[in-house]
């Protein structure tokens, strides 16, 4: 176990897995700045995390698509804390319920924005702040797509995520040498507010594929452990945080009556 005390910036932390993340550092006494679009959101997931927190949880909105944003956000954590450690860029927007000739354009430049602008910009700012200072770790959140699978209704998300792996990968050889990391977390197929509301757009869908979900499947709070324990450890550059890896993938597949038994999907009546 790390003990040492870690500055963390999280983008997209007012739920879903970024929410999991914070409370996961915040918990093992580590100092957390919270962001999210929308000020109610922020204040409302700090009041949250903070009353179980080991360590202190501050909050900012941000806007991920605009890049003088993040360099507020940067000023922001800095003022606070002192410098910055750990970046993590998480913030993203999926909408994977229809083809891509039949994708809306805002669900198209959201997707874009959010994803790819919002990554990029924030690891402008993360690694030009931690050249400066030194030294610190970014960790890019990348999703479905980023491998090259091509999976049904997925082409645009997909797209920007497969972009964001390339993105990634060349900064890590950019960065080689300064002081400073990048790496990238594949956090897996999780149950989000975003997850559930493609969900409840394409029933059908999830009845169909109900026993492959419940094994690829994973509940937020169940996966962010692992992943904050390994980014605290991680000390590589290009280092790679998988969590449903093939040997994972592999051994759910194999056990008998998995499916049945991590039914994640009933708690929310699917």
């Amino acid at each position: 176990m790390t003990t040492a005390t870690h500055n963390v910036v999280i983008t997209g932390s007012t739920k879903g897995i970024g929410r999991a993340l914070a409370a996961e550092f915040a918990a093992r006494g580590h100092q957390v700045v919270v962001t999210g679009r929308r000020r109610d959101d922020v204040d409302a997931a700090v009041a949250a995390l903070s009353a179980t927190a080991a360590g202190s949880v501050l909050g900012s909105t941000v806007e991920v698509s605009d890049p003088d944003a993040h360099e507020a956000l940067w000023e922001f954590a800095v003022g606070k804390l002192g410098r910055v450690d750990i970046w993590v860029n998480n913030a993203g927007v999926a909408h994977t319920t229809a083809p891509i000739v039949a994708t809306t354009p805002e669900a198209v430049q959201a997707m874009v924005s959010t994803n790819m602008l919002g990554t990029v910009f924030g690891s402008q700012t993360a690694v030009r702040g931690m050249t400066a200072q030194g030294g610190g770790r970014l960790f890019n959140v990348l999703g479905g797509g980023s491998d090259g699978r091509i999976r049904p209704h997925m082409g645009v998300y997909g797209a920007t995520k497969r972009g964001l792996d390339m993105f990634t990968r060349a900064l890590v050889k950019e960065v080689d040498g300064t002081g400073v990391t990048v790496g990238q977390i594949r956090p897996g197929i999780l149950i989000t507010d975003g997850w559930l509301r493609e969900a409840a757009a394409a029933p059908e869908q999830v009845s169909s594929q109900r026993r492959i979900l419940n094994i690829l499947t994973d509940h937020v709070e169940d996966v962010a452990p692992e992943l904050v324990e390994r980014m605290l450890a991680s000390t590589r550059n290009g280092d790679e945080i998988a969590w449903l890896t093939t040997g994972r993938m592999t051994r759910r597949f194999l056990t008998p009556g998995f499916a049945k038994k991590h039914d994640v999907l009933a708690r929310y009546g699917l």
